[in-house]
């Protein structure tokens, strides 16, 4: 189930992941400003993601919370990788002992992709690479996700 509107979620700065089969793209955003960077997309060999940077990610940025993008068909169903995604869900609210959180990632490749294609025509991007298509996915998962639950500029 995809988490919206919660009145009691803290404030503060959120890692968010946009799980894959071989890659996970990593932002990072904060509540008050309701804006988010790309960090980073780490490995997922065979359904394993490289847990040793996603330690040394939280231990570095100390997030309020934790963001992970949930994997849908248009249509809002299930699709073969969103229970994966689930199980790394659980396994991070486990593993940290922080508030985990999803969010609908319907579209955000398709965009992120959109965007690189906008900055190397603004010649302020290279040849546009997978990983980042993923790290920016992230971002924008994550802002949307600050926006459906009323931080930024919604707030103010």
């Amino acid at each position: 189930m995809i988490q919206t509107q919660n009145d009691t979620l803290p404030t503060g700065d959120y890692l968010c992941f946009d799980y894959g089969s071989v890659r996970i793209g990593l932002a990072l955003g904060n509540t008050l400003l309701g804006t988010s960077k790309p960090l980073t997309t780490l490995a997922n060999q065979s359904g394993t993601p490289d847990w040793t940077k996603i330690d040394q990610a939280v231990s570095e940025w100390r997030p309020t919370g934790l963001v992970v993008g949930i994997p849908l068909t248009l249509d809002g169903e299930a699709q073969a990788i969103t229970p994966h995604a689930q199980g790394f869900q659980r396994k991070l609210k486990k593993r940290y002992k922080l508030p985990v959180f999803s969010a609908d990632e319907r579209y955000s490749s398709m965009d992120a992709q959109r965007e690189l294609q906008k900055m190397r025509a603004r010649g302020q991007h290279g040849k546009t690479q997978h990983a980042d298509v993923d790290k920016l996915a992230a971002a924008l998962i994550l802002e949307r996700w600050f926006a459906n639950n009323a931080f930024g500029d919604e707030q103010a």
